[in-house]
């Protein structure tokens, strides 16, 4: 049997509030073991001092939730610890990018987002065919997406090959692999846009370094 794993997560929400809605999709093949870069990153945490937190990228920059009694200093440590892990991850990743503006309501949200996932899923159809089963993870935070992808999938896909996963940061790495992902490419949104905020050049700095840094690491993964 040979497995392949398919880890989603998204910035935006269903309020269309957000200038984007961007979804990435982590592709992992279950040959390739994660246990060595898993137990690698945790003694790196431990070495550092640092807990082990799952990543949950916006509120790790803005010092909220779990973060809240960390300092910035032991925060951009988290990050970058974890930069360095996701530098060594089996992984690939496609995304998905929709500006919220162009969309009247979030049924046309849907209907984008679900053309988009086939196109990626078809547009790649030879490699996913090469799996006995496709499993997908995704913790359906955002209604729309869910539903995108469930149809995406059934249209896409054959259903006796695919499983689908209730998923959460806080119980895959690859979750939030996904998470490190929309963040990065948000970010770089931003900052082509020239909407980058103080906390984002606190963390990354410019735009010529984050572009050579950050971003070109995470996208030399990309599809």
């Amino acid at each position: 049997m040979s497995d392949l794993s398919l880890f989603l997560d998204e910035s935006g929400s269903d309020n269309l509030r957000d200038t984007c809605y961007i979804l990435a999709l982590v592709v992992h093949d279950q040959a390739d073991a994660l246990a060595d870069n898993i137990v690698r990153y945790e003694l790196a945490l431990r070495e550092k001092g640092l807990p082990d937190v799952p990543l949950h990228a916006t509120p790790l920059l803005s010092g909220h939730d779990a973060y809240e009694e960390m300092d910035l200093a032991e925060r951009k440590r988290l990050l970058s610890a974890f930069r360095v892990f996701f530098r060594h991850l089996p992984v690939r990743y496609g995304l998905i990018v929709l500006r919220t503006r162009e969309y009247s309501t979030l049924a046309d949200v849907e209907a984008a987002m679900r053309r988009k996932i086939v196109d990626f899923l078809f547009d790649n159809l030879v490699y996913f065919q090469a799996f006995d089963s496709v499993k997908i993870y995704y913790d359906d935070g955002q209604q729309s997406i869910a539903a995108a992808l469930h149809k995406a999938i059934d249209y896409a896909l054959s259903k006796n090959a695919v499983t689908c996963r209730p998923a959460s940061a806080a119980d895959y790495r690859l979750s939030q692999a996904a998470d490190y992902i929309c963040a990065a490419e948000l970010t770089a949104l931003k900052y082509e846009g020239k909407a980058s905020t103080a906390t984002d050049e606190k963390f990354f700095g410019s735009w010529s370094q984050f572009k050579k840094g950050m971003l070109k690491e995470v996208r030399a993964k990309r599809i």
